[in-house]
């Protein structure tokens, strides 16, 4: 399994059984899979799928261990306003925002470039939000073992926006905390700084 390499070659066989299954799904629809603009759409649609969902062969724990450096700095670590973007189970539409995450060292850090990474193993699975927020969660603070950790995930629903209730302007938030901020005080200070701007 890789930590986080991009999926960028094609597993062919794979690729093909799904390209031929999004070409029957566009003729059963009751278009024309050969008219011009749709000619190449099936293999395309197969090939963002598999982009979309490369989080099964990508290893969380790896990518932290991988970047663990010991360090005496012990005070919160926030990587705020992660860009975010995964497919809801239960439809296979969009849903994408932000996440939020603090911890708290406990004799290590880690490479900061590697918990949005973290962020993107975990949300370029089939995924509902909820679950989202406690695989990250339960990621950092499993192979950091930090003092504390902190999720909180900001985001819009396609399924809720195009389909179903089509309430446009509705977002979802979930959170998580572990050690420290299970505390008031810490958790009130993570939650006011993700929510000012500092510059």
């Amino acid at each position: 399994m890789s930590p986080y390499k991009s999926l960028e070659e094609y597993n062919f066989e794979i690729t093909a059984e799904v390209q031929e299954r999004y070409s029957r799904i566009i003729d059963e629809i009751g278009e024309d899979v050969n008219r011009e603009g749709l000619v190449k759409t099936p293999e395309r649609a197969a090939k963002a799928m598999l982009f979309l969902t490369q989080g099964y062969k990508q290893d969380a724990v790896e990518i932290l261990e991988g970047a663990m450096f010991k360090e005496d700095y012990d005070d919160m670590v926030i990587i705020k306003d992660i860009e975010l973007y995964s497919l809801c189970e239960h439809h296979m539409l969009p849903f994408f925002g932000k996440a939020h995450i603090a911890y708290i060292p406990n004799g290590h850090i880690v490479g900061l470039s590697k918990i949005p990474r973290v962020v993107d193993v975990f949300a370029r699975r089939l995924q509902v939000q909820e679950r989202l927020t406690h695989d990250i969660l339960e990621c950092i603070n499993n192979t950091l073992k930090p003092k504390g950790v902190a999720v909180v995930i900001e985001a819009s629903h396609m399924c809720m926006m195009m389909r179903g209730v089509q309430k446009q302007n509705s977002v979802t938030t979930t959170s998580g905390f572990r050690g420290q901020f299970e505390k008031q005080e810490t958790r009130n200070e993570f939650l006011k700084l993700i929510s000012s701007k500092l510059s």
